[in-house]
């Protein structure tokens, strides 16, 4: 993956340069223009990757694309780890999204096509910019290709995989005058089967009695997906552009498996069961935006008001049944049939609701400083509802699962102001320091009950950045940034939910937000032909939420959260990337690093874990002829504490082909997790709670398929090329434009 950045920076940029070269035509005429450049690998305050050079960007995922980014990580469930810490931000466009929150992101990520992605932006130290909502922690942002060349151009991919897998998508914009529209549409067939088996044995602090509980299960099932996405854009004049956009995916969540539950009291058998289980139901997405442009009097100076409406529905309906070998006397004392040979059902619905209206104001100063201002108003809405019924093995009837049966809504309303100035201190200094403050309001309903409840709180938030060059190919890179990290709808939501006969969870609706600091030194240079860039960094948070774990029967822990104890976090990142002969490129980068964290063990008594990681990864392209090209992937991940335990080592390997047919069409064929090693496995070891987890996904998963491109630039005119996309604005980037998109200073923006 090629690492790209562009726009101001205080200090001049570690290495740049541009070559150009074309065809004419008999006559002189030119037929065609090809813009090179090297644009800088790194910025102030994130680093910019370009994912559309990948060979199997064709027919890969969102969640394909970020697992190829240096220290980011993405497991088969779709959760996203950056340098260890799950605590990530992702953003569209510097936006949040309702599609990306909470449970509903890693199904979101693997159906949506990497093909609509420019570019990939790492902030690991967000700037004033940058709001909290969606986590509060390191963002990475989701930079969608935006293009104004003029005339009209497409690309149409058709991939078909193993065990009937397939995906399509189609892509295209024309561009005439004043106008200009983009938009595409896709479908994808995709999925991956898993196995789960979990070991447990718990120690019962009263009668030193050992329960030992088993389970092996497997989970299988491909689902459909589908979505579609416009743009519209208009120049009202030489400063002024308007632009609406709307989007909208569909899939599907169907699923069936098969769980073996075994459960023995000092190695006398308790309860043995089998458990059917089958799921059903659908995720709905769509989101629409305006947005308004604005070239002042001065040269660079922008305005911009940006309004994004988004919405994510998710139904879905689980059919349990219980086939009982040993069958316990009572499971649950509270519950009339105890389960016992009982089917059950479960009904879960959720909405989340995202009005997200911005202002942002870029005004260069006659010394050279930029300053930026800016507003955020934003409305969160989720909610949650969850039906659970047990059925009465004599009669049939279905009976509410009190326990399990609850329904809550979270309204959160943000406000915030940010400014920022950047100046050039001297001819090897640059430096960027920006404050923003934070004002949240949020109500908190519980259905079918009078309890309410309300929370507001005001944050002061500062971040500072700075540049020193040291030759010309080497700069020095410092930052901090104040965060904090508001608990999600449901880690705020108190009732019980059901996650299997082993585990129940439930939140807490007075979690306070966590307080993080983060600091970090960059050190970039040139290695021969290589860019090399080495990062130090260190994360301390406070007031964390975590979790604490209780007995709720014979078989049954509830894990609950709240505020509490910190956490620290530091390492060592290094990338180097380049050509190392001119058919051969690597990309390759790592994490050492160290956690530390104070946990709650089953007792209540609290203890402190510590972990030390290696993770590496590596992408190298050979040119094996003009028209081939093959991508070799390693992926390295270290061991990392995952809640009350830790996670082993895991590793895969992905292949990638590409032949270009004719200069239109292209041939491309890769093969995910080659050696089928994908896995998490995670291990909990306290004096009351020994458990191994090991969840397998189906690995070896093949696609080929066509890429087809038509149409082309027409006319003259002046133009901007951004790799395989481009964009123009009168022959410059539109206003508040960044690498790839909307944003300014550093692509999308916060607001």
């Amino acid at each position: 993956m090629a690492q790209t950045a562009e726009g101001t920076q205080a200090a001049a940029p570690a290495n740049t340069g541009a070559s150009t070269s074309g065809q004419a035509a008999p006559g002189g005429k030119v037929q065609s223009v090809n813009v090179v450049g090297e644009r800088q690998t790194n910025r102030i305050d994130r680093q910019v990757y370009d994912v559309k050079s990948d060979v199997s960007s064709t027919n890969g995922t969102a969640a394909d694309a970020l697992n190829n980014v240096p220290s980011v990580s993405v497991d088969p469930d779709g959760t996203v780890s950056l340098r260890g810490s799950t605590n990530v931000q992702i953003l569209v466009d510097g936006k949040p999204s309702a599609m990306l929150q909470g449970d509903n992101r890693g199904p979101a990520l693997q159906a949506m096509p990497s093909e609509d992605i420019d570019s990939i932006e790492v902030i690991n130290n967000p700037g004033a910019e940058f709001g909290n909502e969606g986590g509060g922690g390191p963002i990475l942002n989701l930079v969608m290709k935006r293009s104004r060349r003029p005339g009209g151009f497409g690309v149409v991919n058709t991939n078909v995989g193993s065990a009937g897998r397939y995906n399509s998508a189609l892509n295209g914009q024309y561009n005439t005058g004043r106008w200009g529209v983009q938009g595409g549409v896709n479908v994808r067939h995709d999925g991956r089967d898993s196995r789960t088996e979990t070991e447990r044995d718990r120690v019962d602090p009263r009668s030193s009695v050992v329960q030992h509980s088993s389970t092996s299960g497997t989970s299988t099932g491909l689902n459909d997906s589908a979505g579609l996405r416009g743009q519209l854009t208009y120049n009202l004049g030489d400063d002024d552009t308007v632009e609406a956009n709307v989007g909208y995916m569909k899939r599907t969540n169907d699923s069936q498996g098969v769980d073996h539950y075994v459960v023995a009291n000092d190695g006398v058998p308790f309860s043995d069961y089998l458990r059917t289980r089958r799921t059903g139901g659908e995720n709905t997405n769509s989101t629409w935006g305006a947005r308004w442009d604005h070239k002042g009097a001065k040269i660079g100076e922008l305005f911009r008001m940006d309004l994004r409406v988004s919405s994510s529905d998710n139904a879905s309906e689980a059919r349990y049944a219980n086939d009982y070998l040993i069958a316990p006397s009572r499971l649950d004392p509270s519950q009339p049939f105890s389960n016992v040979d009982a089917d059950s059902l479960q009904d879960n619905a959720s909405k989340v609701r995202i009005v997200d209206y911005t202002g942002d104001y870029e005004r260069p100063l006659d010394s050279g400083a930029i300053l930026k201002l800016g507003y955020k108003l934003i409305d969160t809405d989720s909610r949650i509802d969850t039906r659970y019924f047990d059925f009465d093995p004599a009669s049939g009837a279905a009976v509410a699962n009190g326990r399990r049966t609850n329904g809550f809504e979270v309204d959160e309303r943000d406000a915030a102001l940010y400014g920022s100035y950047q100046w050039k201190l001297s001819e090897r200094w640059g430096a960027l320091v920006g404050m923003r403050t934070e004002y949240t309001h949020m109500d908190l309903d519980l259905a079918d009950s009078d309890i309410s409840a309300a929370n507001r709180y005001l944050n002061w938030i500062p971040s500072a950045f700075a540049t020193y060059k040291l030759t010309p190919t080497t700069n020095l890179r410092f930052a901090y940034a104040h965060r904090i990290r508001r608990a999600t709808g449901q880690q705020l939501n108190p009732f019980v939910i059901y996650q299997n006969e082993f585990n129940e969870s439930s939140g807490n609706p007075n979690l306070k937000p966590v307080q993080t600091d983060s600091f970090e030194i960059g050190y970039e240079t040139k290695a021969g032909k290589l860019d090399a860039n080495l990062r130090a960094y260190y994360r301390a948070d406070r007031d964390m939420i975590r979790s604490r774990q209780t007995v709720v029967n014979d078989t049954v822990l509830l894990t609950t959260l709240e505020n509490g104890g910190s956490n620290r976090a530091g390492g060592l990142e290094f990338t180097l990337s380049g050509k190392v002969t001119p058919k051969f490129s690597i990309n390759t980068s790592g994490n050492l690093a160290f956690t530390e964290q104070q946990q709650i063990d089953l007792l209540g008594g609290e203890y402190k874990r510590t972990a030390s990681s290696l993770s590496v990864r590596g992408r190298f392209n050979y040119e094996l002829t003009a028209q081939d090209h093959l991508q070799l992937m390693i992926n390295a991940q270290g061991k990392t504490l995952a809640g009350a335990g830790y996670r082993e080592p895991s590793s895969t390997l992905n292949l990638s082909y590409r032949r270009a047919i004719t200069p239109a069409l292209n041939l491309v064929f890769n093969v995910t997790d080659v050696f089928r090693s994908q896995k998490v496995e995670t291990i909990t070891d306290t004096a009351s709670l020994k458990e191994h987890t090991l969840r397998t996904s189906a690995g070896r998963i093949a696609y080929i398929g066509l890429s087809y491109r038509f149409g082309g630039v027409q006319g003259g005119g002046q133009r901007r090329e951004r790799g395989g996309s481009g964009e123009g604005w009168r022959g410059a980037p539109p206003p508040g434009a960044g690498p790839g998109g909307p944003g300014g200073f550093g692509g999308g923006r916060g607001g």
